[in-house]
């Protein structure tokens, strides 16, 4: 079996190939099955290697040696461990789905080949970061995925505000990944070494300071957030809807933006060792938690709000690993891989049944006209909201109860509240899109339809598996199922010899678990509810944007964070290149080149009027010289 790893990444990459080099001369049909066919293939091999970690422990394999110098070695090796082979069932077998229904989506679109092509780099370079041994390996994934982001945002790049959406997303990445590529450096001078394995060991001998540590987790803390969205450099993940539906749910459940989570629950003997590390991670994830989901709550379009509840479950995910609890922040990137990547491609599923409509507020009464479209979106949308006994109902109360246990009720009160804007945004959003009368034009009524079976099959088994996920760590007290399996599954022994993540044990009596989730799952079944009688009202419809005013216009503007980033940082810079642009390369290069040319022109202007064909000229030159010639024999 270990032979067959390196297939895992390496068939994506070869998909990525076949299509790209070959794509445009084959059929849509064929480009399709090979793009999702790769993908299987890893899938089944990522089971297989499941199996292998399951019954043996971990896998280390070494490709080749891509340098050694001094000290420093770094392999193209893989680390299929607890973590990392989770990761890779989930980025296979959610883009697996993706890239199927990819088929049925963009099977109009002229660069359909090439779409398909990228989907496969882009899973290639997201197996090599959650597979790599190393930070070296991590960091050409991380930089892959940031590479296919923008190729995949700026996808339809004859739209001018689409290019700008994927530059945004390059460049604030880049901001992020240098603060990861300066903790590299850091730990590389801390612990001589790159290798997860070889750093962990020698984290007991080296025994560096305390603020060390806490400088090298923030710096990689700092790439995290630029990956996984966290304020400040959240901004471009909203745009990032520019980009065809599917890769919005490629990049917003299974792949890009869980890679700030899984760097951090990777390096957790590090941040363990820091409490003020993960007070910093804990704190920016509250912080982003709500900010998101309050701007959610007053967005409009269908692709926007479920952007910005990806960032406002990013925030809870990091609240959890700054609560310790690394295993329940995993756990929510796994049933939020689920119903995420549902939400997205049953929008997706909409906004093909109503001919590209994406404004909600042009929508309405679509559940009998989408049926399927219809009964996925609403698990999806309960499940996030944290409906009993679904998905997210388990991973998020893990959370708040670690949040209660090791933060205090102020910890847990905020981000409880971010929770309950995520149910109101979602409720909204569901009861506006799927109830009341169709308000669309006759033309949208008219082309109203379900999506085609190829686009339906994959959101049946995302709602499956939305409804059924939550059940992988079920809490002990309520004896469903095998408790805590998922946590135990992490708890299990690394390349290390220790826990690849340690169980933490959560010191709360029953009665207070219970209390905890009968508060929240009330206050959430009371919201889906209530919100109903309030959005299928046609009194109650979001407003046009033109009537919106005070605070509430902020939120719909997204408090102007893109505005005051366009003030602070945009503009100062454009206006600081315009004057490089002319006193520098115009006024300064330019002006000396030019300079130059048009002196050495005006010379031979001039001496060309000494050859001007005149003998007169001629002889009186000649005349002159002699004279000249003779006053200098007798000076």
């Amino acid at each position: 079996m270990n032979s067959l790893i390196p297939l895992i990444p390496f068939l994506p990459f070869i998909g990525f190939l076949i299509n790209g080099l070959f794509g445009r001369n084959l059929s849509k049909t064929t480009v399709g099955i090979i793009g999702s066919g790769v993908l299987l293939a890893s899938f089944l091999l990522s089971v297989a290697c499941f199996n292998q970690v399951a019954a043996s422990g971990p896998i280390h394999f070494i490709l080749y040696n891509f340098f050694t110098v001094d000290s420093l070695s770094a392999d193209f090796g893989f680390l299929v461990d607890q973590l990392s082979v989770w990761m890779m069932l989930i980025v296979t077998g959610v883009g697996f789905l993706i890239h199927v229904y990819s088929i049925g989506y963009m099977h109009d679109d002229e660069g359909f080949w090439k779409f398909f092509a990228y989907l496969n780099l882009f899973i290639f370079a997201m197996l090599l970061l959650v597979m790599g041994d190393n930070l070296l390996m991590l960091f050409f994934g991380w930089e892959g995925v940031g590479l296919c982001s923008y190729l995949l945002i700026g996808f339809w790049y004859t739209n001018k505000e689409y290019g700008k959406a994927a530059r945004k997303a390059f460049i604030m990445n880049r901001i992020g990944d240098l603060g990861l590529l300066l903790g590299i450096f850091l730990i590389f001078k801390t612990f001589g070494t790159i290798g997860f394995s070889e750093m962990f060991t020698r984290l007991s001998e080296v025994r560096p300071e305390t603020g060390v540590i806490t400088l090298i987790c923030i710096l990689l803390f700092i790439g995290a957030m630029g990956k996984s969205a966290q304020i400040p450099l959240y901004t471009w993940l909203p745009d990032a809807m520019a980009g065809p539906t599917p890769v919005s749910a490629l990049i917003h459940a299974a792949t890009m933006v869980t890679a700030g989570v899984y760097l951090v629950a990777r390096c957790n003997p590090l941040y363990s060792l820091s409490p003020d590390a993960m007070h910093v991670v804990a704190f920016v994830g509250l912080v982003t938690s709500i900010f998101a989901a309050v701007i959610g709550l007053r967005q409009n379009d269908i692709k926007k709000i479920l952007a910005y509840s990806t960032v406002s479950q990013l925030g809870l995910m990091f609240i959890g690993l700054g609560m310790g609890a690394y295993a329940s922040a995993i756990f929510h990137v796994t049933t939020h891989a689920f119903f995420k990547a549902l939400l997205f491609l049953a929008a997706g599923s909409v906004i093909h049944g109503m001919g590209g409509e994406q404004d909600i507020r042009n929508m309405g009464g679509l559940r009998k006209a989408m049926p399927v479209t219809f009964w996925v979106f609403l698990i999806g949308t309960f499940a996030i909201s944290g409906f009993p006994l679904l998905s997210g109902f388990f991973s998020k109360d893990e959370i708040f109860a670690f949040t209660y246990g090791n933060g205090g009720k102020w910890w847990w009160g905020f981000a409880g509240l971010g929770a309950l804007f995520t149910a109101i945004y979602m409720c909204r959003l569901l009861y506006v899109t799927f109830f009341g009368d169709v308000r669309g034009t006759d033309e949208q009524k008219h082309h109203l339809h379900e999506s085609p079976a190829v686009m339906t099959v994959p959101l049946v088994i995302l709602a499956a598996l939305s409804v059924v996920g939550g059940f992988l760590n079920t809490p002990h007290f309520l004896h469903l199922g095998t408790p805590q399996w998922l946590a135990g599954w992490f708890g299990g022994t690394g390349a290390t010899g220790d826990p690849v993540i340690p169980v933490n044990e959560l010191h709360l009596p029953e009665s207070t678990e219970w209390t905890l989730m009968i508060f929240t799952t009330s206050l959430a079944v009371a919201i889906i509810v209530g919100l109903y009688f309030v959005y299928t009202r046609r009194s109650n419809l979001p407003v046009a944007d033109s009537a919106q005013s005070g605070f509430t216009r902020i939120i719909a503007n997204k408090f102007y964070v893109d505005e005051i980033y366009d003030f602070l940082f945009v503009k100062p810079v454009e206006s600081l290149s315009r004057l490089f642009h002319y006193y520098v390369d115009i006024k300064g290069i330019d002006g000396l080149v030019n300079g130059i040319g048009s002196g050495v022109q005006w010379l031979g202007s001039q001496f060309r009027k000494l050859q001007n064909g005149n003998i007169e000229y001629y002889l009186l030159g000649m005349v002159a010289g002699a004279v000249l010639l003779l006053l200098s024999l007798f000076a």
